[in-house]
């Protein structure tokens, strides 16, 4: 199959969590569904930021900036499949159906789902009082207050278009679980086949709106093991590897048959303390813990210098980034002085949770986890590290069963509340992809303000004072903004490595 100019096999890390990109927020997941079997109103331009028109041509803001009016694209078709065959091309009701079914409680599939992560972090609920269609190819979003970042959010992957003709199909067999497991959407790729932990098989979409490369078939083969898919690469089991340790990245950039791609990307691996837990709910003590790890060590010992040191969630490229003081650094004897102040003069013991899975902001999670303990040891503090199967480590973790955990957050769009509210809003904690556990009223007013105005440079300072409070707090400390490689075969082209949101292979192809 890898061998056919008409099929792709791509090595994936891990298996998804469902097939609908609303319900989750896992990279390993986005990447596997997001861009190949869905489209959203918006795309990002990969290179600027900025947004594109996509399932809608064109949309126009209220001078109030309650109302939002999109323009819909049309003639554009919903997969075919085994088990639906549409009768209408898409249109204002897919919308409505799609982003009401995360809004209102009676929507017949609002209780198929436990939650909606990226979503209720943002406080959907809380922002947008109505999703109406004016006519087929006209829908109008109203919200409870202005948001400047709104229009980022309908572009991230998680605001997929799902069909509200397959809604009915489902209500009506009673099988409305489905929508989430057997997929239809409107983008280039459909889905076909799911094993868990061992494969997903898609068919291209001829009636794709857009352009797209020679792929019949894409496979993406679940491989968890770092090594088994480098050598899957190696054997041409596997067309493309994402997320390659560092380490080995030199065997592949000296031959002619891999290319390794790179980019800088929007993402920040962090160590997260759950602050509803003692001894974390003291700042002292999480301000101890962060003085005390030597991260220019982490950067050489895990990211092979392919990172940049973090002392923000926001990366440097970020236009709200704060650039902090020495004063915060690697500094042990003070986080010694910070623990007595605490009242933990011969310091306790913890856990810190080590992802079993490779993310493209930590290739090597295990091994960061050493390096921390071992830097804590010289302060007093014992870690003993934790793992589990990657689906049942974040399980666990949405529950706060955690003391400490290392895991990270790649941006979905340019804005930086993308980072900070579904990280470290009081939302967030509720919807469980805030791993601090931190809800923090001041915190939560900085970012508040800023989505309540459009002029970027009151937001900055919103953002600005947002960021030099978290540095003072500490609810978590940032580690490393690291570059994204992948490695493929190089008869593969037309693979983009986007700086937001998932991989996307819609123009892949393969030289014969």
């Amino acid at each position: 199959m890898s061998n056919s100019s008409q099929g792709l096999v791509y090595c994936a890390e891990g298996s998804p969590e469902s097939f609908n990109p609303q319900l989750v927020t896992s990279g390993t997941t986005i990447d596997a569904i997001s861009q190949h079997l869905y489209d959203r109103l918006l795309d990002i331009d990969p290179n600027s930021g900025d947004l594109l028109p996509a399932l809608a041509q064109q949309w126009q803001v209220s001078p109030d900036g309650l109302t939002y009016r999109f323009k819909l694209r049309p003639n554009v078709s919903f997969h075919q499949t085994a088990y639906f065959t549409p009768s209408r091309y898409f249109n204002a009701e897919d919308v409505v159906f799609t982003f009401n079914r995360i809004l209102l409680v009676e929507h017949p599939f609002f209780q198929t789902a436990t939650e909606y992560p990226y979503f209720d972090s943002i406080e959907w609920r809380q922002r947008v009082q109505s999703v109406t269609a004016l006519s087929p190819d006209e829908v109008e979003f109203r919200l409870n207050q202005p948001d400047s970042s709104f229009l980022s959010v309908l572009a991230t992957d998680f605001a997929a278009i799902l069909s509200a003709e397959y809604g009915a199909q489902l209500v009506a067999q009673q099988q409305k679980p489905l929508l989430d497991t057997q997929p239809v959407g409107t983008g280039p790729f459909k889905f076909r086949q799911y094993q868990k932990d061992v494969l997903i098989r898609y068919y291209r979409h001829d009636s794709y709106w857009r352009q797209h490369g020679n792929l019949q078939q894409l496979v993406i083969d679940i491989v968890p093991d770092n090594t088994k898919r480098l050598a899957k690469l190696l054997t041409r089991e596997c067309d493309i590897a994402p997320i390659p340790r560092l380490a080995e990245l030199q065997m592949f950039s000296n031959r002619s048959d891999f290319k390794v791609e790179q980019q800088t990307s929007m993402n920040v691996a962090f160590w997260a303390f759950n602050t509803q837990k003692p001894p974390f709910d003291r700042v002292e003590v999480r301000q101890a813990l962060a003085l005390a790890v030597n991260k220019p060590n982490i950067l050489q010992a895990v990211y092979f210098g392919q990172a940049e040191e973090a002392n923000s969630v926001l990366p440097p490229n970020s236009w709200a980034y704060r650039k902090q003081s020495q004063s915060q650094f690697f500094d042990p004897t003070k986080a010694k002085e910070l623990l007595r102040q605490a009242g933990y003069p011969d310091g306790f013991s913890i856990d810190i949770w080590a992802m079993p899975v490779q993310r493209l902001y930590n290739p090597n999670a295990q091994k960061m986890a050493e390096l921390i303990q071992a830097d804590l040891r010289a302060i007093g503090v014992k870690a003993r590290i934790v793992s589990y199967e990657w689906n049942t480590f974040r399980r666990k973790l949405r529950q706060g069963e955690h003391d400490s955990v290392l895991i990270g957050w790649s941006a979905d769009n340019a804005d930086p509340d993308n980072f900070l509210r579904p990280l470290l809003s009081c939302a967030a904690a509720v919807s469980g992809s805030n791993r601090a556990n931190w809800c923090d009223e001041h915190f939560d007013q900085f970012i508040a303000g800023a989505v309540q105005t459009t002029d970027v440079a009151q937001r900055r300072s919103f953002y600005l004072a947002a960021q030099q409070y978290l540095q003072q707090q500490m609810p978590l400390m940032p580690i490393a903004h690291s570059k994204r490689f992948l490695v493929k075969n190089s008869s593969v082209h037309g693979v983009a490595i986007n700086p937001y949101g998932g991989i996307s292979l819609v123009n892949a192809g393969k030289t014969p």
